[in-house]
């Protein structure tokens, strides 16, 4: 199963793995987005846990079981830190991480008593250092980050692994679909600061990988007996940032990454 299937990576992961011979349920909140698609379209909305039992129950009786669970399902929010809505944070919270929480808990007891199966968490480079002006969703994919690495190390003994992927920028519907929170302050100064790094990230993913390459890192993962902790998917000069913040001090690579954003 892969939630978030409607559109660049979700769409691209669950069409490789329809090819690759697997059954495979590809979710949507809008079922109708999910028209001429290869695999089986299903309505689902993570943030609803009737909609999320309801579709976990459909797919468990026409198949038996889950062997897999892909949780792609995610939108950004883009906005200040320093005066960031709360409701803004919980909206983004929501979607990226107790999505991902409430369909682990749906599908994960039937994998226990099963002995077998793989979760497959698609969180992103910035689950793995801060952005400017991503904040909350950089918080939302730290977050889960230290979710995934406990639900490992608990089901250790129960034949069920978990994985971490972690794409860089990507050609897909997430520019467009980004929630951007108004500027709320009379400071010239942080407004053009902000103004410019919302273009600079929305340059970086216009010119994003093709998402058919996570689809291939997909189905690798899913075809290895023994996946890995982590996956880095995207351009050498993005998934090299967290090994760059390993090993520069603090204060040089916050520069290095302002720079990027145009806060000089």
């Amino acid at each position: 199963m892969v939630t978030g299937a409607s559109s660049g990576i979700g769409l691209a992961c669950a069409t490789a793995l329809q090819a690759q011979g697997h059954t495979v349920y590809g979710s949507a909140r809008d079922v109708k987005r999910l028209k001429d698609v290869p695999f089986k379209p299903i309505q689902l909305d993570v943030t609803d846990d009737a909609s999320v039992k309801a579709a976990i129950a459909t797919i468990t009786k026409a198949e038996g079981k889950i062997d897999v669970l892909v949780n792609n399902a995610g939108n950004g929010v883009t906005g200040p830190a320093y005066a960031m809505p709360v409701e803004s944070a919980k909206q983004q919270f929501e979607v990226n991480f107790f999505g991902v929480v409430r369909m682990c808990s749906a599908v994960l007891p039937g994998m226990i008593e099963a002995k077998q199966g793989l979760i497959v968490n698609i969180s992103s480079l910035a689950g793995l250092f801060g952005l400017p002006y991503q904040s909350m969703y950089a918080a939302s994919k730290f977050a889960v980050e230290g979710y995934s690495e406990s639900l490992r190390m608990e089901l250790l003994n129960t034949g069920v692994k978990v994985t971490l992927l972690n794409p860089g920028d990507f050609k897909s519907d997430f520019t467009q679909n980004r929630s951007k929170v108004a500027f709320p302050l009379k400071n010239d100064m942080l407004e053009k600061e902000y103004t410019s790094a919302v273009a600079a990230m929305e340059k970086d993913e216009s010119v994003g990988s093709d998402p058919a390459l996570i689809g291939k890192t997909l189905c690798n993962i899913v075809d290895s007996p023994k996946p890995k902790q982590r996956y880095l998917v995207g351009k050498f000069d993005q998934t090299i940032v967290p090994v760059l913040k390993s090993i520069l001090p603090g204060g040089l690579f916050n520069k290095l990454m302002n720079d990027h954003y145009g806060i000089k």
